[in-house]
């Protein structure tokens, strides 16, 4: 058995770089779609309605229904189209990142891996104080599980 784990704790260093490189990409393409989506959702508050709801400590049909939020639901789509247009940019800057350094020097994943760490902090905090029944929690999870990922095989990877 203890010759087993002596084999496995041998990677590939081709394995490696694409075991660093490509969650990466894949929080890219993520972030990305998380834009688009809240770019051309036609009432895009209503994709996390029960936590948004729960923070008002009201319905959104009470909410919009007031004569003087009238101009509410067109305000909250201009919040959520900027929110999306920053999620594509997020997103296309991650992989634009990704696909001209390859994450190929030390510094070049130390650097991303800062910045989206310090992110997903912040991410976190926000959610779990503010909408911890979001249903984006799983996406959440998906894009530390990337992160942390990147990290762990990029140990295997020369400086």
């Amino acid at each position: 058995m203890a010759h087993l784990v002596y084999k496995v704790k041998i990677v590939n260093k081709h394995i490696a770089h694409n075991l660093t490189w490509i969650p990466i990409f894949l929080i890219g393409i993520l972030t990305i779609s998380l834009g688009a989506v809240w770019c051309t959702h036609e009432q895009p508050w209503l994709l996390d309605k029960s936590p948004n709801e729960v923070l008002l400590q009201t319905s959104f049909d009470v909410l919009l229904s007031e004569k003087i939020n009238i101009g509410l639901p067109s305000y909250l789509k201009v919040v959520y189209r900027f929110l999306g247009l920053y999620m594509l940019t997020i997103g296309f800057l991650v992989i634009g990142y990704v696909y001209i350094t390859r994450l190929g020097t030390k510094i070049a994943r130390n650097c991303i891996f800062l910045i989206l760490f310090v992110t997903l902090l912040g991410i976190y905090f926000l959610v779990l104080n503010y909408l911890p029944s979001s249903p984006l929690m799983p996406v959440l999870y998906f894009l530390t599980f990337c992160l942390f990922l990147s990290v762990f095989f990029s140990k295997y990877l020369p400086d």
